[in-house]
């Protein structure tokens, strides 16, 4: 009987999207505006319907397991179904996985109204619009939009850094595309964590969390042991290294100065000194 109202379900769906299952009329959130009129209309709801508080879009970590939930009220004896709009594709009906993918897992309790769609080590190629539907005369569903996405750390200036002794060493470690400010951010030296309350003294960090969560460890007075390999660490993304040179009357071809990466040879200098090269003057 789940089947049968899980290929219902598709074929209602079929009906609805076209053969080829593009979602045509998406939204700003990128799910599809499609008319339900016992759900979008504010009527008064006869049977199975959506509680759309709960039943929102999602935004997943790479590797780590999502959820999609889906609220349904007064369900009765009809039968939830999870459809995938990317490829049409009928991934649970009831508690039951009609996919040989096993990442995909129907969970409800009978104490809820929750159907959840889990999928365990989600893939950026996960991306895309998911269906919950209900197995009505004719079905009725809700779409929702998951978003699996990688956070991206970088350290400004890296790979390598080479600074003046005595000078101050900034370090500006930059994390993007996480659905959520990290809860912490690490910072080690030679795999080390760091002590900012060690004698050596003069060592802090500042971190601004937002959108873009960017923290900065400065070490002033830097000593030739402050050379080594810096690791910037945040709680839910991957770890980035830069490895620091500090120089004592050295001259590499690239310096920090204030925090930034310049050239030490102006450009001109060394096109001049192509052209010497070439011309044999």
């Amino acid at each position: 009987m789940a089947l049968l109202f899980g290929a219902i379900g598709v074929l209602a769906l079929v009906s609805r999207t076209g053969c080829t299952g593009n979602a045509n009329g998406l939204g700003t959130n990128g799910v599809s505006e499609a008319d339900y009129p016992d759900m979008d209309l504010g009527l008064a709801h006869r049977g199975p319907h959506f509680d759309v508080a709960y039943s929102r879009n999602v935004t997943a970590l790479v590797g780590k397991t999502a959820q999609l939930n889906c609220r349904v009220h007064d369900l009765g004896n009809r039968t939830v179904s999870w459809i995938r709009h990317r490829d049409i594709h009928l991934l649970t009906s009831g508690r039951m996985t009609y996919t040989s993918d096993q990442r995909f897992i129907s969970v409800h309790n009978p104490h809820t109204e929750d159907w959840i769609l889990k999928i365990r080590f989600p893939q950026r190629r996960d991306s895309g619009i998911y269906e919950c539907q209900v197995g009505t005369t004719p079905p009725i569903g809700h779409r929702m939009y998951l978003s699996v996405v990688e956070p991206l750390t970088t350290i400004l200036g890296g790979p390598e850094l080479f600074i003046n002794m005595g000078s101050t060493i900034n370090l500006t470690c930059v994390v993007q595309h996480s659905p959520e400010p990290p809860p912490a951010i690490r910072w080690t030296h030679h795999d080390e964590e760091i002590n900012y309350d060690s004698p050596r003294g003069g060592v802090s960090v500042i971190t601004e969390k937002g959108e873009t969560t960017t923290s900065h460890l400065l070490v002033q007075k830097a000593k030739a042991p402050d050379s080594g390999r810096y690791t910037c660490a945040p709680a839910n993304a991957n770890p980035r290294s830069v490895i620091v040179h500090v120089l004592s009357g050295e001259h590499p071809a690239a310096m920090q100065h204030g925090g930034q990466l310049r050239l030490q040879y102006p450009i001109s200098a060394v096109l001049l000194s192509i052209i010497v090269t070439i011309t044999g003057c």
